[in-house]
């Protein structure tokens, strides 16, 4: 024998509503567990248990569709992970060509300030070999000069000596001349 909604919902403690809208809800319950008696529908044992499973029923509809959201959430989170592997693969050798950069920049600039002192002692050698260089010319320039001058003086000597000894009989006035232009000579020499 079969319940009633009424006895049905103080059972399942659900309201008349409650109950209807469950039958509504299961494609063809009415037609295979409903039946009436007088001007009361009444529900089959089956139907009763199925109601009274609707519950579990949904809940089992339910976890597959869960379970794939589940599996679809773990696939995601495996894709993400795999990415981030790859990406810190990637970051790792960027980190590594960078220091490499940095340690041949450094290697380089080193290298630089090497070459930069050594041109700077060499400037300095070759300036020190010029400047002793020069002053070796000026030396022999100053060396010639002086025995160029000696011997220009000794030729105007000897020719002053010369007028001396031709003129000797013109008298004191012409030794007088010949000792001014001796003595200024000799200032010029100096």
């Amino acid at each position: 024998m079969g319940k009633t909604i009424r006895q049905l919902s103080e059972e399942l403690k659900l309201s008349k509503q409650g109950i209807n809208q469950r039958i509504n809800s299961i494609n063809g319950f009415r037609s295979k567990h409903t039946y009436k008696v007088k001007n009361h529908l009444e529900i089959d044992n089956q139907g009763v248990k199925m109601l009274a499973n609707f519950d579990k029923q949904k809940r089992q509809e339910r976890q597959p569709n869960r379970q794939a959201e589940n599996d679809k959430d773990k696939n995601i989170d495996q894709i993400l992970l795999k990415q981030l592997d790859v990406k810190d693969q990637q970051i790792s050798k960027l980190q590594k060509s960078l220091d490499q950069q940095q340690q041949l920049q450094l290697t380089t600039l080193a290298e630089n300030r090497q070459l930069k002192n050594h041109i700077q002692e060499l400037s300095g050698l070759l300036e020190s070999s010029n400047s002793t260089h020069q002053q070796q010319l000026n030396d022999k320039d100053d060396t010639l000069s002086n025995s160029a001058n000696s011997s220009h003086g000794r030729e105007k000597n000897d020719k002053q000596n010369g007028n001396k000894v031709a003129e000797s009989g013109k008298g004191q006035e012409q030794i007088h001349k010949n000792k001014a232009n001796k003595s200024w000579w000799h200032f010029w020499q100096k």
